[in-house]
Formats: C-alpha cells, sequence, structure tokens
C-alpha cells in the first residue's frame, strides 16, 4: 500500500529532488518548459468542435490529440530524469510500483479540447514511491503554468499561491467532477448525494470536468474545496501536490489519509476541511 500524501506541515525538503542531474528547483523549472511546449501543440490543435458520430470517433479524435502532445512532452521528460518510467494513460488509478515515474495528462480535458471549450492543460508530475515530488501544469489559452515542489510552496508563474481562508462552509464555493466516462453505479449515485448534500450545506457547487482545473482553484483560493469518488492518478496527485504546497488540506471524503489507491478525494482550505468531511460523510 502507498503512503499518504504528505500535508504541507510535513513535506520534505526542497532537495527531495534526487541529485545527479538538474537540483529541484531547476528540474521544476526544466518541466515547465516541456509542458509549455507540449502546450503549444494542443493549442495548434484547438478550434472548432471536433464533428463525432460514433464512440470509436470520439476515441479516436481524444488519442489523436493525446499523441499530438506525447511526440512533443515524453522525450522532453526522458531527457530530464532518464531512469524515470512513464505513465500516460490519464483514466489509470492506483498506486504505481516503487521508485520514480513521470505521470503524465497530455490533454486534461481533452473532451472539453473537442468540444472547443476552454477548460483543458497539459500536465507532467514526476512521482516517487507514489508522492509526488513536483508537478507543473500549463493552460495553453490562457499562458498561465502552474508549478509546485515539494517543501517549496505552490506558485502560479512564480507568484506565491495560498488557499482560501474561509472558515464557513455556507459561505463556500465548492466543486466536483467526474471521475472517468461510464463509471461504476455505485459511484454515479455516491457522487448524486453528495452533490445534494453539499448544495445544501455550501454556497455554490460547481461541477465540471476536468478535475485539475478546479484544483488549481484550490490552490490559488478561489475555490474553497474539492471533492471527488473514484479518480485518476494523473487528475489528482498535480492537484494534491498544489493545494498541500499552497497550505490546504487533502485527504479522502472521510478524513483519512489520501494515496492513489484510496476511493475518493478532499481538498479543501483548513478552515472548511472538517465541515466538508462531515458533509460528504453522510
Amino acid at each position: 500500500m502507498s503512503e499518504p500524501i504528505r500535508t504541507a506541515e510535513t513535506a520534505a525538503p526542497t532537495d527531495a529532488v534526487p541529485t545527479g542531474t538538474a537540483p529541484g528547483a531547476d528540474l521544476l523549472a526544466r518541466t515547465a518548459d516541456a509542458v509549455r511546449a507540449a502546450g503549444a501543440v494542443l493549442r495548434e490543435r484547438f478550434g472548432d468542435v471536433v464533428p463525432h458520430r460514433t464512440r470509436a470517433e470520439l476515441m479516436d479524435a481524444l488519442a489523436a490529440n493525446d499523441a499530438a502532445v506525447l511526440e512533443v512532452l515524453r522525450p522532453a521528460l526522458a531527457r530530464l530524469r532518464p531512469d524515470a518510467r512513464f505513465v500516460a494513460d490519464e483514466l489509470a488509478g492506483g498506486a504505481l510500483p516503487p521508485g520514480e515515474w513521470w505521470v503524465v495528462d497530455p490533454a486534461e480535458g481533452n473532451v472539453n479540447h473537442l468540444h472547443a471549450l476552454p477548460d483543458w492543460a497539459v500536465t507532467a508530475t514526476l512521482v516517487r514511491d507514489n508522492r509526488p515530488v513536483l508537478t507543473a501544469v500549463h493552460l495553453p489559452l490562457t499562458g498561465e503554468t502552474y508549478t509546485a515542489l515539494t517543501g517549496a510552496g505552490a506558485h502560479l508563474d512564480g507568484r506565491p499561491l495560498k488557499v482560501s481562508r474561509t472558515t464557513d462552509l455556507g459561505l463556500s464555493l465548492v466543486a466536483t467532477s467526474q471521475a472517468r466516462p461510464d463509471e461504476d453505479e455505485e459511484v454515479v449515485r455516491r457522487t448524486g448525494s453528495a452533490i445534494t448534500a453539499m448544495l445544501l450545506d455550501a454556497l455554490v457547487v460547481r461541477t465540471s470536468v476536468p478535475a485539475t482545473l478546479h484544483l488549481l482553484n484550490v490552490a490559488a483560493g478561489r475555490i474553497d474545496a474539492f471533492w471527488q469518488f473514484a479518480g485518476a492518478r494523473a487528475d489528482l496527485l498535480p492537484g494534491a501536490l498544489l493545494v498541500t504546497e499552497a497550505g490546504g488540506q487533502v485527504s479522502d471524503a472521510e478524513g483519512r489519509p489520501w494515496t492513489p489507491e484510496s476511493d475518493s478525494f478532499l481538498a479543501a482550505a483548513p478552515g472548511v476541511h472538517a465541515p466538508a468531511v462531515t458533509t460528504l460523510s453522510r
């Protein structure tokens, strides 16, 4: 079983990235350069709604976006950490084997991209023994790049990020996301019940994909809490590091330590974490 994600208070020091190649901050900067270069490819492919009449045509269009981005992103990351293995299945969940892995989502929010909606990104997260070490998330349409390094904080284009100071769930903007298409019926019903509970307890509930963009907003203090049932590594690991490094709390929906094997996820400002757990645990 993998170990829980560390909070900001117990994070590893900034030299957590092993020596032998680039130091932590330099490696993060180069990772950000890689996702920006890959994001330019995805930006060039953005335009009108991509027509599809069948599920197979939709899947082909999604795969074409992924392949175009990975052609740039994968070799760039391999040059940075030649010994790190690579996983680009954005729907895969659970723990990874020990060691270093690049967990990437070449087109986070890919379905939005194909529908000419603006909510999509390119992400790359270096994970060691199932703990995120650093992450870079690039939004090609705005040019923004969000980064986090264990023990060194979370940033938007170099500016520090801090979670919300709110202490009242009743005044909070909260969000959730659909983990994957064709989700298990039990998860779908659990999600619906949680949305209903949050509609009663929170001020406003946002529901949209992808998860990473909600988590960026939690880290930046724009959204007070985000939760999701089930989930994929590529959805949650970047945001988990960004939120904890911005001073937030990450757990499962019942308040227990979160790992990639958990069946739920909650990221929140400290002042509303406990009330959110209470709401989601009904």
